[in-house]
């Protein structure tokens, strides 16, 4: 059970961390109660907001899953995460099942 509690609160600081990465570019990044419809779900995604680079997540979404919307979405804009705390960089590299 401790070993799941130290990966989850390895998860929520490596989400901080590409949050700040994602603010230090100029990119905002929200996490919101997204609602779906019938037969889909919202996970998040990027867009702009007056302006504004805006990443969105579905705050009910497992971390994991979050890590991996942002990871993908900073790569998506060329954005490295070479800046990552090295331990915290490997586990987005192996995909950040969390």
């Amino acid at each position: 059970m401790a070993s799941k509690s130290r990966s989850r609160a390895s998860a929520a600081a490596l989400l901080q961390e590409l949050k700040t990465l994602a603010e230090q570019r100029g990119i905002r990044v929200r996490e919101e109660k997204l609602l779906g419809g019938a037969g889909y779900r919202v996970r998040g995604g990027g867009c702009r907001v007056y302006g504004t680079e805006t990443v969105f997540l579905d705050r009910t979404m497992p971390l994991g899953e979050k890590v991996e919307l942002l990871l993908d979405e900073l790569d998506g804009r060329g954005i490295q995460t070479d800046s990552l705390s090295p331990s915290r960089r490997r586990r987005g590299d192996a995909g950040a099942a969390l």
